[in-house]
């Protein structure tokens, strides 16, 4: 029997898929074998879809850094991904049910092992896209992120969207055509002190030889039409911000409530009620779950040159006993409050829980957020801030009886009165269940309604030369 000196290791055989070791001894073939490579690959932990007009993003966390590579495929338009250091699980399969019919932009999604530690995506396409991959770092409850933002190539014309949907009409003459929105359950409608106009219906032939009178279009009943002489007032228009979104769902209550659901629910039910006025439209920076930057919400409001920009959230706090209802503008010279300057500080981090591809987001902060605000903005977002918080301060406890200022960045578009609108603390039980109550998010969206139009009333707007 050969000494121990005398056994000699066998060279190291190495495959993709396993490492083994040989050794001879005395003709016995001994193996040593590690653990697959596969179990060292990196785990998807949650696979994520957000589809919308602005664009699809497609998220894979997982529990380390991943490389992707990518490229497009013509005639039919398709996205091929690479990621490297990855074997298929169950996890990932799951992307194939997560893609809708609606989605403007994805077909379908076809996943498989392409070679051993590589995993492709394949994505069928509806229309040709500009694809932005990048990577997050873990940030709130989040571990790592693979990001696919699917952008179409032709960028969307934001106004000619909403002339679209019937949210926008050039005609100051014209009421806005609300009618093409389904409206938020139980919504009231407002008293405007006049009485109700009765709906014009078709009428049924009493015999064949009478014909039905047609139905009468809003913007052609004779009320709808300036009086000659009668003084023509310019549309105005709002953009409303619901905070959060997407990847970033903003603060959670105690019952599980998530502030970008609470807020959205609030902006849709301002939204229509603010088209109920004979001269405001809106635009809503976004309109379901799916993540805005700070930097675009601001360059959204601006390409529609909107009069006022209000961003709607509800914040928490450390403590759950902290509540009321605050209205935030701009600040130059720092907060006015610790508090405020926390809650800024909180809120500008939504990017890092969203996720923001850093190349494109530079530019835009560059282009848009910084030291742009001037003193004729702020002093008019003070206005319009003591308006709405008045206004709230019938239906809610005013965390503070006093508008506040810190330096948000969803507030600094340069030209555009802006204020943020806290409308009550998700972290307090109490509050969670009022952001959560049909009745209060009504009762919410009309003081906004109110504050907005009596600031108008003191400060009407200017011609803009730009919009017809």
């Amino acid at each position: 029997m050969p000494s121990p000196s005398q056994i000699r290791p066998e060279p190291l055989i190495s495959s993709p898929i396993t490492r083994r070791t040989v050794l001879k001894a005395g003709g016995t073939l001994l193996l040593s074998v590690f653990a697959p490579m596969s179990a060292m690959a990196a785990q998807i932990l949650a696979v994520r879809v957000w589809p919308a007009e602005d664009y699809t993003r497609v998220t894979l966390e997982n529990d380390s850094i991943l490389k992707a590579t990518h490229f497009i495929v013509k005639d039919p338009e398709r996205l091929v991904v690479d990621i490297e250091g990855l074997e298929l699980n169950p996890t990932l399969k799951g992307l194939v049910a997560k893609i809708q019919s609606n989605d403007p932009y994805i077909k379908q999604v076809r996943v498989g092992q392409n070679r051993p530690n590589v995993v492709r995506l394949v994505f069928d396409l509806k229309e040709e896209v500009t694809p932005q991959l990048f990577t997050l770092p873990p940030a709130g409850s989040y571990n790592h992120r693979l990001i696919f933002d699917l952008y179409p190539v032709r960028e969307p014309d934001l106004i000619a969207q909403m002339i679209e949907k019937g949210d926008w009409s050039s005609d100051p003459a014209k009421p806005p055509m609300a009618g093409t929105h389904t409206p938020p359950p139980a919504l009231p409608l407002p008293d405007s002190g006049k009485p109700p106009v009765a709906a014009v219906t078709p009428v049924t032939p009493v015999a064949p030889i009478v014909p039905p009178v047609p139905d009468i279009r809003p913007e052609q009943r004779p009320e709808a039409r300036p009086l000659p002489g009668q003084k023509v007032v310019r549309m105005i228009t709002i953009a409303l911000d619901p905070g959060h979104g997407g990847e970033d769902p903003g603060a959670m209550g105690s019952r599980g409530s998530r502030e970008k659901d609470v807020v959205l629910a609030i902006a849709k039910r301002l939204k229509t009620k603010l088209e109920l006025q004979p001269n405001m439209r809106v635009m809503l920076t976004r309109d379901a779950d799916f993540f805005v930057p700070l930097g675009m919400r601001v360059e959204k409001a601006r390409k529609v040159q909107a009069d006022l920009f209000v961003s709607i959230h509800a914040d928490a706090f450390i403590q759950p006993t902290a509540r009321g209802s605050s209205v935030f503008v701009l600040s130059e010279k720092g907060a006015t409050s610790t508090a405020a300057r926390w809650l800024a500080n909180k809120e500008n981090q939504a990017d890092l829980i969203g996720g923001v591809n850093v190349k494109n987001h530079d530019k835009q902060l560059a282009s848009v957020l910084l030291d742009l605000s001037t003193t004729a903005q702020i002093n008019d977002s003070m206005k319009l801030g003591k308006a709405v918080l008045r206004e709230i301060g019938g239906i809610n406890r005013l965390h503070k009886g006093s508008v506040e200022q810190a330096g948000f960045a969803v507030l600094k578009a340069p030209d555009i009165p802006s204020i943020l609108i806290e409308t009550a603390f998700i972290s307090n039980p109490e509050e969670e269940a009022k952001l959560t109550d049909n009745g209060y998010q009504d009762q919410m969206a009309d003081a906004i309604v109110t504050g907005i139009k009596n600031y108008f009333a003191k400060n009407p707007p200017l011609a803009k030369s730009r919009l017809t």
